[in-house]
């Protein structure tokens, strides 16, 4: 099989961008141990599922635990990645113990993380250092998300597992007209070769009229994330950036430290539970799907 179809475009930018930087020789042995990897079919092959959770939300106090239609959000979330046949585990990281017990009272395997963790990427990467075994990819699973899609991890997966040059995947959909102006719903540009570009609170991008244009496809950010698992353990140590701290998005740092992140596009209705006022609506999607 030719090379370009093993690897992709992704593998042949790295190759490019690695032959400037390092010299043609240290270029060529490095992309051979890529490319084997390719062909034997383990490349980032080892991934786990991590769900960060804590209790002290400021928007939404003990929100992990928040019945849904008589069941708890976050044992909702870890039913639904159980299903993803990418990952080689799930896990629960969490700071405070009222999570803890509670997931392992429905089964779920814990990892107790500290209460200094900024955000998600953070309590996945100390998560994944306290680890017994060693993965090559960590999914960073939203406990907001009672209703993921199992696909859409599995997407995710795939979408890193096939760009050797990205450190980062994750999904988009398609942006609803009413929620474009709402900041609680995280917008997303990405470049013709399907990486990001950027993501906002605000609507992107946005036109002269300051009006919602009906003919543009606008995406959605679903909070799913992966990471190159040697990525995640750098990704504490680097300094919070400026676009990061004024639109409050993690993913942000990525970019702006010139990492790739590549982006997949799915057909999914996103419900995530921001605010105690999207439990009723979430309630009401799963009555109309019949979901228990």
């Amino acid at each position: 099989m030719p090379i370009c179809a093993e690897s992709g475009s992704g593998a042949k930018a790295w190759i490019a961008h690695v032959g400037v930087l390092l010299g043609s020789c240290v270029a060529a042995a490095a992309a051979g141990y890529y490319l084997r990897r390719l062909r034997s079919r383990s490349f980032r092959s080892r991934v786990i599922g991590v769900i960060p959770a804590r209790y002290a939300s400021s928007r939404f106090q003990g929100k992990p635990l928040v019945p849904i239609l008589g069941k708890p959000m976050i044992q909702r979330t870890w039913e639904r990645a159980k299903l993803a046949s990418s990952l080689d585990s799930v896990v629960v990281a969490t700071d405070d113990e009222r999570i803890a017990e509670f997931c392992r009272g429905f089964g779920a395997d814990v990892i107790m993380t500290s209460e200094s963790c900024r955000n998600g990427a953070e309590r996945c990467s100390e998560a994944l250092q306290k680890l017994a075994k060693t993965y090559d990819i960590v999914v960073n699973i939203q406990g907001d998300e009672p209703l993921i899609e199992p696909e859409i991890i599995d997407g995710i997966v795939q979408a890193l597992q096939r760009a050797p040059d990205a450190v980062f995947s994750t999904a988009v959909t398609s942006l609803k007209p009413e929620h474009a102006f709402d900041s609680n719903r995280v917008k997303c540009v990405i470049d013709s070769n399907g990486y990001a570009i950027y993501f906002s609170r605000g609507l992107i991008p946005f036109n002269k009229s300051g009006k919602v244009n009906p003919n543009f496809p606008y995406l959605l950010h679903l909070g799913i994330q992966s990471y190159d698992s040697e990525f995640l353990k750098i990704y504490p140590k680097l300094e919070p950036t400026p676009l990061q701290l004024e639109e409050d998005l993690e993913q942000l740092k990525v970019l702006e430290n010139g990492y790739k992140m590549k982006v997949i596009k799915v057909d999914h209705d996103a419900h995530g539970v921001d605010t105690p006022e999207d439990v009723e609506k979430m309630e009401a999607i799963m009555r109309a799907k019949n979901i228990e």
